[in-house]
């Protein structure tokens, strides 16, 4: 009988049909007050010419984990570091990529605004891009799926926790906060019921410092630790 040490010595990856694994990401920001998400140009064949998320195909000598990959190729063609990201699906069709069967794990992250460049001969430009402005850009691949499946993902996290102020540079305004889940769930809320949110959290530490906002001087926080467990009593659409 064959042992499992003699099966892979014989073993060759070569023989099986090739899948073309890549990773992206999604990264979303609140800059400019609008939600913007990372994307870069891409500069060689296929899909040359057209936006698309920041990825790239696994490397196995040196990727330790589809983590690993996705920060890898971020940082490589874009300059950005993201803080934290988590895995949000997986695509895969003969379809999608006509280099052949291809799959992609797609991460996602929300991250306060830092500026880009690209770093790569593989791209062509990068740029934080406005949500509202994808429409007019044409996307690689099936990337808009993506970006929509994140945004999505956001705006239902958006309704029962603090996850946004992810997306905001520290220190932030109350407001700061109240804006950008309202760009995510896609409507206005109430001021003092979200106010009165944030009081009975004690998610938010008062730095002792303020920005002008309105002609009047609005308190600068900065997040307290436990604040990504933190849910809310009910969610903001039920009020």
């Amino acid at each position: 009988m064959t042992s499992e040490t003699d099966f892979l010595k014989t073993y060759k990856a070569e023989d099986y049909p090739i899948v073309l694994v890549t990773v992206d990401t999604v990264l979303l920001t609140y800059h400019e007050s609008e939600l913007k998400v990372l994307l870069v140009k891409r500069a060689n064949h296929p899909e040359k010419g057209k936006w698309g998320l920041p990825g790239g195909f696994l490397e196995q000598d040196q990727d330790k984990s589809l983590e690993y990959a996705a920060k890898r190729s971020v940082i490589a063609k874009t300059g950005v570091t993201p803080p934290y990201i988590e895995q949000l699906h997986t695509l895969g069709s003969k379809n999608r990529d006509p280099r052949g069967w291809s799959t992609s794990i797609v991460f996602s992250a929300l991250m306060p605004y830092a500026a880009s460049g690209d770093f790569i001969n593989t791209v062509e430009g990068v740029a934080w891009v406005a949500l509202n402005g994808l429409d007019e850009l044409d996307l690689a691949f099936d990337h808009s799926d993506s970006i929509r499946i994140a945004v999505e993902r956001y705006r239902q996290k958006a309704l029962y926790s603090f996850i946004p102020v992810f997306a905001l540079t520290q220190p932030f305004t109350v407001t700061d906060l109240r804006k950008v889940h309202e760009a995510l769930i896609g409507h206005d809320i109430q001021r003092k019921s979200f106010i009165r949110r944030v009081e009975a959290s004690g998610m938010l530490k008062d730095t002792g410092e303020s920005r002008t906002e309105r002609g009047r001087p609005a308190t600068l926080y900065k997040t307290a630790k436990g604040i990504e467990g933190y849910r809310f009593v009910r969610n903001i659409e039920s009020e």
